[in-house]
């Protein structure tokens, strides 16, 4: 047994976890897309690109190898994607053990997908949300939240989809699966390519109207 299972088994000994879950709708935007609008962050669909890609063998890799494959992905012609964080969505936490319904795994965790403590993400109730996903690991995936604020690159804050515990982890090779979001709607956002063209579109229209 792994130290992280032996933590999670420890706390929930202690009656430091407890469950909940709650339904929640999803937006799927097409080629690969899901919306939250509740986070107003898009996931992408496929919750082990990073083996699907051909980055990674397996998709499981180690804190800073996890951050660093979101910060520098381009997906769907956009940039700036990330690790989902662990805090709060008021911004204090991270929350440590269960139901962790804040952060955003959590939320994903319980309120999305209908998953319960000490349940299987893919077990969750909420079977129209499930089925907008493939790839999605019933393990452990790694936050962008470092466990030491002062340090980003220190070893962080993961969430086990396989039992609905958020918790941290101080080993620099430990490694765990990669899930990415983008801030907002990437649906809402224009590509490069169609900006231009909207551009030239309003020059041209600016010209007819002289």
């Amino acid at each position: 047994m792994t130290d992280f299972k032996k933590v999670t088994l420890a706390l929930a000994a202690a009656g430091l976890l407890s469950s909940g879950a709650v339904h929640a709708a999803l937006h799927d935007r097409g080629d690969g897309l899901i919306y939250d609008d509740v986070l107003n962050i898009t996931w992408l669909a496929d919750a082990n690109y990073a083996q699907t890609s051909g980055y990674d063998s397996d998709g499981q890799m180690t804190f800073v190898a996890a951050n660093t494959w979101a910060a520098g992905l381009s997906y769907g012609g956009h940039d700036n994607w990330r690790l989902p964080t662990a805090l709060n969505q008021d911004h204090t936490g991270p929350c440590r053990g269960s139901p962790c319904t804040s952060s955003e795994m959590g939320h994903m965790f319980y309120n999305n997908l209908g998953a319960t403590r000490g349940s299987s993400v893919l077990s969750g109730t909420n079977t129209a949300n499930l089925a907008l996903f493939t790839n999605l690991q019933s393990d452990v995936y790694w936050s962008g939240t470092a466990d030491r604020p002062s340090s980003p690159v220190y070893p962080g804050w993961y969430f086990v989809t396989d039992g609905g515990y958020q918790l941290s982890y101080l080993q620099f090779d430990q490694e765990f699966y990669a899930w990415a979001v983008h801030p907002g709607d990437v649906a809402a956002i224009p590509e490069p390519e169609t900006y231009a063209m909207l551009l030239v579109g309003l020059g041209l229209l600016g010209g007819v109207a002289k």
